[in-house]
């Protein structure tokens, strides 16, 4: 680190603080006001409060804050209090403001670990001043077509970010072959984790109609074969022309021995010949990638094993993703899903519930939306519109018409379809049915949502956990 000027590392800091304890005290979050105003005294004050800090960052399209979620929890667990951007403010300014709130007025960093969740964008700003220890990428599917472009280019603008810092470790996704193309050419150290070809059962997996984001090779171009899918794209890929294909993993989840509404049992090969039986405190497939991600991440920076592997059976959800309220003693579960490959994820996890359901979906189309949202006709909603235990459904948000209109063509019976404005008459109405509610909104809708549900049923703001 060169020219640092400890005058303006003092305003800066201080800037930041002022901000955001004034937003706290108006009971805002405070998340990104507070990084801008450290910015405008010194453009690169991340960079002094985050020197001497062992840093793990996490991008990628899907799975960032779920991932984040678990190794904090890991360090948590084990005694030690990270910094962690959990508000998932992962632009350079959440960033920015995360670590400069949190060091001295001289700019010395409090904490001694930290856990980052980074927009793919924005890597190659923030990486650069924080020089993480590793940076794992959990994956990329085509995600707000009108902010990122096609899913070409958010992965180069991922291999802009890893280029710059070469001396990080890379912990990649093998499954995917877009993520899996960042190891080449670079002189990074690269550690690979992935779901091997036993543990999904091929018999049970249908893809032949699974919606694709790299269906031809990136190299040369062919379309590749599968040795075996586990979802999208994802899966043990190989061209049948250039030889590009999944590379050997470090680790990997060998057997899926159950997957439940409560969470999963796995057992994970470490190296050639080590396996430890491994517990999710989170359902679904997603969710055991991303605890193998979490997994090689500690693996990658030289952590102790024990804590994650110890903590992940312990995992709470995170901010709106499968997190779980009680309201009236009806269950609701809140899913954020805001593209494709993450939507038909949860679509099948509730298709797969053996009970009666009420199915809520809201939409809308803010900028940190994406103002497309023609992917929900991408997304298998047939899943859910056709299933008999889905009793009834709703609609809310800006584009609460367009998302109905898809649930009519998925073949929902629109008898059972209703459309409610107001997040609170939403919470008295989709709570009225004695009920389990799964809720899958994006992001802004999510956010709105969740302060509604929140509020009633007692669960506190991001913001008043952190300190």
């Amino acid at each position: 680190m060169n020219g640092h000027n400890p005058v303006k590392t003092f305003f800066s800091v201080a800037a930041c603080r002022l901000t955001r304890w004034g937003l706290r005290v108006a009971h805002r979050g405070g998340t990104t006001l507070p990084g801008r105003s450290a910015l405008l005294f010194d453009k690169k004050i991340l960079e002094v409060v985050s020197q001497g800090m062992e840093i793990i960052v996490v991008t990628g399209t899907n799975g960032k804050t779920t991932t984040c979620s678990m190794l904090r929890n890991a360090l948590q667990e084990s005694g030690v209090d990270p910094l962690s951007n959990i508000s998932g403010a992962n632009l350079l300014t959440g960033i920015t403001a995360e670590f400069t709130a949190l060091a001295t007025l001289s700019g010395k960093p409090k904490k001694h670990f930290a856990i980052v969740e980074c927009d793919e964008g924005a890597l190659k700003k923030v990486v650069p001043l924080i020089h993480p220890k590793v940076i794992v990428v959990t994956n990329l599917f085509r995600d707000q077509l009108d902010r990122y472009g096609e899913v070409m280019h958010t992965l180069e603008e991922i291999r802009t970010g890893v280029g710059l810092v070469p001396d990080t470790t890379l912990c990649l996704n093998a499954d995917c072959s877009l993520t899996s193309s960042l190891a080449n050419g670079v002189p990074n150290k690269v550690f690979y984790y992935g779901i091997g070809p036993d543990a999904v059962d091929q018999t049970k997996n249908d893809v032949s109609n699974d919606l694709s984001d790299a269906k031809y090779c990136i190299s040369c171009g062919t379309e590749y074969d599968y040795d075996y899918h586990t979802y999208a794209h994802l899966g043990g890929f190989r061209c049948p022309k250039c030889g590009y294909k999944r590379a050997a993993t470090n680790i990997e989840v060998s057997s899926i021995n159950k997957i439940s509404p409560k969470g999963s049992d796995i057992t994970v090969r470490f190296g050639e010949k080590e396996s430890q039986d491994i517990s999710i405190g989170l359902p679904a497939l997603y969710n055991i990638y991303n605890g193998i991600a979490a997994i090689g991440a500690y693996e990658a920076a030289g952590w102790k094993r024990s804590d994650i592997t110890g903590s992940l059976g312990k995992v709470a959800s995170s901010f709106g993703r499968m997190e779980t309220f009680t309201y009236n003693n009806v269950d609701i579960q809140m899913i954020l899903v805001k593209n494709p490959a993450g939507c038909n994820q949860s679509l099948s996890y509730l298709a797969s519930m053996e009970e009666d359901y009420v199915a809520v979906f809201c939409l809308n189309d803010k900028t940190a939306d994406g103002h497309d949202i023609s992917w929900i006709w991408d997304a298998d909603f047939e899943k859910v519109a056709t299933d008999s235990n889905c009793k009834k459904i709703y609609v809310s948000g800006t584009r609460a018409t367009d998302i109905r209109l898809r649930l009519k063509y998925a073949g929902a019976d629109e008898n059972i379809i209703s459309l409610v404005e107001d997040e609170n008459e939403l919470l008295k109405a989709m709570t009225s049915h004695s009920l389990p509610v799964f809720a899958l909104p994006n992001y802004t809708s999510m956010l709105s949502l969740r302060a509604v549900v929140g509020a009633a049923t007692g669960k506190k703001e991001f913001w008043k956990d952190q300190k």
